[in-house]
């Protein structure tokens, strides 16, 4: 297949009149348009205004999807506690399965073609099938809770890290390598520590597997935390393990120097997910103080109940924009760095190779945008076009592993508007 049109190949290569060919799952060639299609004469073209990488979604809810607008207004323990830890808790497996699979259509509608997706305690095999039916790229893993958790949701330590590595061994590297695991658990403050502990030595086990939880998003957690622990939260992640090239840490908005320090001396990554902090008033993040230590910053959106939208691009902008009104500065953190973290800085997090940029022998993870709206009239510059005006309803094009996905706005393989119907009735309870 040959793509053509302004081809955004990275943060600071853009072809005005270019094309991206692929051939089965890579990325064959990455050139001007004309010089492409008379050495690929035979191949299929398709003909989008922008042609991008996909975005990588760095820290994801798709199980919460059913919950989506049911707890505005409210702060994270709260939220968490009253709203959402008792709607997972009464999920059944379909109606896991069903929001799960509502979360990643969301994303391939979008333009995101990998998640990092912090699931549920139960009912886990569900997500898994639902990434494999519809064939997003995914770092996952199914939660761990086994301290002071709704009952519905506590587990036995020993039963949970049990039932991890049964995950690990069937979904590890499954449909196609698109699927790896990451050891998930929730938080500090429903894990003992022989829980994270055992997070750790679990994610030591396997290659590839990765480790996934939250830390440091509110200051009730950390006050918790620091109580129990007597240690602030990155301090007590890095004490047990949880920290480490192969570690994400959704959020990071309360970091002191010292925590900072230990989270680039380990090359922990952190996804930064500015529309939920915003939401739930968690505060704003030092994302220019973690790129300035060298500490490698994703872009998350969390869940829908916190967000309530899966949209990549609305992430970038309000990332760009809440560091330029926290420093009082408009030249912080620019397109060309959002951009960024929206998708070769997700990829590495995920732990996924030669993924984030558009280059010969990647992996071919491809969206095409549309600019035949007003709001997408004119467009001076591409990047900042991306990253401050685009809606994820501007693609129309998605593809992972060189499948395609979304095709002219419809999702190929799944039938959409089932899965929104049945989500709406599983939904109605939670109103």
């Amino acid at each position: 297949m040959l793509l053509s049109g302004t081809v955004v190949a990275d943060s600071a290569t853009v072809i005005d009149n270019g094309a991206v060919v692929v051939d089965g799952t890579t990325i064959e060639a990455v050139g001007e348009r004309e010089a492409l299609v008379d050495q690929y004469p035979d191949h299929e073209r398709r003909e989008y205004d922008i042609i991008a990488p996909g975005m990588v979604g760095s820290h994801i809810h798709s199980v919460q999807s059913l919950g989506r607008g049911i707890a505005d207004d409210t702060e994270l323990l709260d939220w968490l506690f009253d709203h959402i830890l008792p709607m997972e808790g009464s999920m059944s497996a379909e109606e896991m399965r069903t929001a799960a699979t509502l979360g990643y259509l969301e994303l391939v509608e979008s333009g995101t073609t990998t998640c990092i997706d912090h699931l549920s305690v139960s009912h886990a095999d569900q997500a898994f099938e639902a990434a494999g039916e519809v064939g997003i790229r995914a770092l996952m893993g199914k939660v761990l809770m086994d301290k002071e958790s709704p009952e519905a949701l506590q587990e036995d330590t020993e039963d949970a890290l049990a039932e991890s590595e049964r995950l690990i061994q069937q979904y590890h590297g499954a449909f196609g390598d698109r699927v790896r695991y990451a050891v998930t658990p929730r938080f500090a403050v429903t894990c003992s520590e022989a829980c994270l502990r055992g997070a750790r030595r679990l994610a030591d086990e396997y290659d590839g597997v990765r480790i996934h939880t939250h830390a440091s998003e509110n200051l009730g957690e950390i006050a918790a935390v620091e109580k129990d622990t007597g240690m602030r939260n990155v301090h007590w992640l890095d004490e047990v393990g949880l920290t480490g090239e192969d570690v994400v840490l959704a959020h990071c908005v309360h970091t002191d120097a010292s925590e900072r320090e230990v989270l680039a001396e380990t090359g922990t990554h952190v996804t930064h997910c500015p529309s939920s902090n915003m939401k739930l008033a968690s505060g704003i993040a030092p994302v220019l103080d973690y790129l300035d230590r060298g500490i490698n910053v994703a872009l998350g959106n969390d869940g829908p109940p916190c967000n309530n939208t899966l949209d990549p691009f609305t992430e970038m902008r309000q990332a760009s924009l809440l560091q330029k009104v926290d420093e009082l500065n408009p030249t912080a953190l620019p397109a060309a760095t959002a951009f960024e973290m929206s998708t070769i800085n997700g990829a590495k997090a995920a732990g996924f190779e030669t993924l984030g940029e558009l280059k010969p022998g990647w992996k071919a993870d491809i969206v095409g945008l549309r600019t035949d709206t007003s709001r997408a009239t004119p467009v001076h510059d591409v990047l900042s076009h991306l990253v401050f005006a685009t809606h994820g309803d501007d693609v129309a094009f998605t593809m992972v592993d060189g499948e395609v996905l979304l095709d002219d706005g419809d999702v190929v393989g799944v039938d959409a508007e089932s899965v929104r119907a049945q989500a709406q009735e599983y939904a109605d309870q939670y109103s």
